[in-house]
């Protein structure tokens, strides 16, 4: 996959060195992937939520962060929408 956005996932790193090593492994597994669906996001990251319109969210270090992305299967790219703290997400989606 094609992985679009990545400044942010960096920017979002230097503030937080504690996901950077996830991001990093994250980002080397996205650009090796080949998925067709978000069934198969899902067994490779069970603990991602699929919640429409082809948005994923993970879960970053066992939760403690959030990260939005976009996949456009047929052109096998991936859009970072957006990435903070579990409580940010909370924050940000109430309104949704």
């Amino acid at each position: 996959m094609k992985v679009v956005g990545r400044n942010r996932l960096q920017a979002f790193g230097v503030q937080h060195a504690d996901a950077r090593e996830w991001l990093k492994n994250w980002l080397a597994e996205v650009e090796l992937a080949l998925w067709e669906t978000p069934h198969e996001v899902k067994a490779q990251y069970p603990s991602a939520s699929v919640i429409g319109n082809n948005t994923i969210i993970f879960n970053v270090r066992g939760n403690h962060y959030r990260l939005e992305v976009t996949i456009a299967y047929q052109t096998k790219v991936v859009v970072i929408i957006w990435i903070g703290t579990h409580a940010e997400y909370d924050r940000r989606n109430q309104n949704r």
